[in-house]
């Protein structure tokens, strides 16, 4: 079950790519758009360089405005287990359907479900439109669970024989034909329940907004301690992208007001105090070199050099974009005492920032999110609390410091280049080497990473699903004792694996895309020594 779970808010992340572009576009288009920043004449609408500038920010609003239809459209790449293109195709087709269905119900019979369809669809109305359609406004919510239902009836009967007579509906059509008739009474249902669901969102948001500090602190704790297992997905998805914290979700919610809150002059914690659950990227940004020194500054001298090759290129990963894995992981697995003690400092982090008026879209990393949606736009009226923020982060870098150095020291843990300690920096020469001294890998050493991590992990036909995360190969197994060691796939480049189950992850790096694609290639080619069975997903 937890593999299924990690598995499906895994897909999630499909779409959630998609987003940090198109935040760096819109924050950079509206501080364009500021007279604070670029003068009155410029920001005069009949300039053309407003105007180029307008042009450049509609098209950066795309994904915003097409949150639930992207989620539907994406989630299909990572739970469908052949044919995913074509599953994409069918769930476009059915959540259209649904939408449709919502539509004319609440239009003839709206009174029933007590819900006014002639309303205009604004914020608080309940309604929305999705591809010029009136409909309930369920967020991502309802995205998913169509996406989720329709993925299902594909996996079912996509390869599903018809009598011949019959030829021209099989496949996707057939798909179709079923997802149809089941988007009926789903539509019947989510007008009849989901009113109410709305009505227990909104009591969450006031929740969340009377609950302050201690809610930012158990917020960010999860965000951060649940990264091990896959489900901290669950976790941020419905208060960055959907209604959790406020309508729309944090995310949108701040690109459509960031230039509001640029000009206004009240504390953005009156303006926008839901803004204490997008704090967790403070940890990316300021506890990764705090973490980063500690471990370099404990490895053995004769090491450092090698240490800090190791850990410059994952440190920069976390700061700049906001991806700590490959940072987090090459500790996590030494000592799980570390990631916890490294929770429980990013939540209070995010903590002492929220208490002293730091509020944000701060999720991901300098250049994705800190600078172009925060920094930079708020720096003229709300420098104070750019430099509060600041000051508050390099404090905790030391913290960071200092209670890692100890805690590495005190218990001697063996975390990279300290003492008889195994774990180094693995240059081509030693991946080479290490293949050569593995069965895993020994079959075909032109095979590459890919063809290494393929037979350590029992070859193809012990695979039963794979898909990947931002740096984690995601594998669900026929038999967990067919894999090689943690060691053999540590020698062939990766960070470190977590096996729970029958399911494992493979820490690779943020190259895992190739590598998943080049695993999916060989085991649907003669090179792999079982025929394949695997499914894919994407998270």
């Amino acid at each position: 079950m937890l593999s299924q779970i990690q598995r499906f808010g895994g897909a999630m992340f499909t779409p959630v790519l998609l987003f940090p572009f198109a935040g760096m576009v819109v924050g950079i288009a509206i501080m364009l758009r500021n007279p604070l920043f670029v003068g009155e004449a410029l920001t005069a609408p009949d300039n053309l360089f407003a105007q180029i500038v307008h042009i450049i920010e509609e098209g950066g609003w795309t994904v915003f405005r097409n949150m639930p239809l992207l989620f539907a459209v994406g989630l299909p790449i990572g739970l469908a287990k052949q044919a995913q293109g074509r599953a994409c195709l069918a769930v476009l087709i059915s959540f259209l359907t649904w939408n449709y269905f919502i539509n004319a119900m609440g239009m003839t019979w709206g009174h029933f479900f007590g819900v006014d369809f002639s309303a205009e669809p604004t914020a608080g109305s309940g309604l929305t439109l999705i591809a010029g359609i009136k409909t309930l406004d369920t967020s991502i919510i309802g995205a998913i669970v169509i996406s989720g239902i329709v993925t299902a009836i594909h996996n079912r009967f996509f390869e599903k024989p018809l009598p011949v007579f019959l030829g021209i509906f099989q496949g996707t059509s057939f798909v179709v034909i079923i997802a149809f008739l089941v988007m009926i009474p789903c539509a019947w249902l989510t007008l009849l329940g989901w009113p109410k669901v709305q009505l227990g969102i909104e009591s969450l948001q006031a929740f969340l907004r009377s609950a302050g500090a201690l809610g930012v602190w158990v917020y960010t704790f999860l965000e951060r301690i649940l990264i091990p297992t896959g489900l901290h997905h669950f976790v941020y998805g419905p208060f960055i992208f959907g209604p959790a914290a406020v309508e729309g979700g944090i995310q949108v919610y701040w690109a459509q007001h960031l230039q509001e809150f640029s000009q206004s002059t009240e504390p953005l914690k009156a303006l926008f105090p839901e803004g204490g659950f997008a704090l967790h990227g403070n940890s990316k940004v300021f506890g990764s070199v705090g973490i980063a020194l500690a471990l370099w500054y404990t490895a053995a001298p004769e090491n450092r050099v090698k240490v800090a090759g190791l850990l410059i290129p994952a440190t920069l990963t976390a700061v700049l974009v906001g991806i700590t894995e490959p940072l987090e992981f090459t500790f996590l697995f030494i000592s799980p005492l570390l990631f916890a003690i490294h929770a429980v400092l990013a939540a209070s982090m995010a903590t002492v920032m929220y208490s002293f008026g730091v509020v944000g879209n701060m999720g991901g990393g300098l250049l994705d999110q800190f600078l172009p949606q925060n920094w930079i736009p708020m720096f003229h009226n709300h420098a104070a609390m750019v430099f509060t923020q600041i000051a508050i982060g390099l404090c905790f870098t030391a913290l960071y410091f200092m209670v890692f150095r100890t805690l590495i020291v005190r218990f001697n843990l063996k975390t990279p280049g300290r003492e008889e300690s195994e774990i180094k920096l693995y240059s081509k020469a030693d991946y080479k080497a290490a293949r050569g001294q593995t069965t895993a890998a020994a079959a075909n050493t032109q095979l590459g990473q890919a063809a290494g991590f393929l037979q350590a992990l029992g070859g193809s036909a012990n695979i039963e699903s794979v898909n990947n995360c931002a740096t984690r190969l995601r594998i669900a197994l026929v038999d967990m004792a067919k894999t090689q060691s943690d060691d053999v796939f540590k020698a062939l480049g990766a960070h470190g694996v977590v096996r729970r189950g029958n399911a494992i992850q493979v820490i690779v790096g943020l190259h895992v895309p190739q590598v998943r694609d080049q695993i999916e290639s060989l085991m649907k080619t003669p090179l792999s020594p079982e025929p394949s069975t695997m499914t894919e997903a994407v998270s």
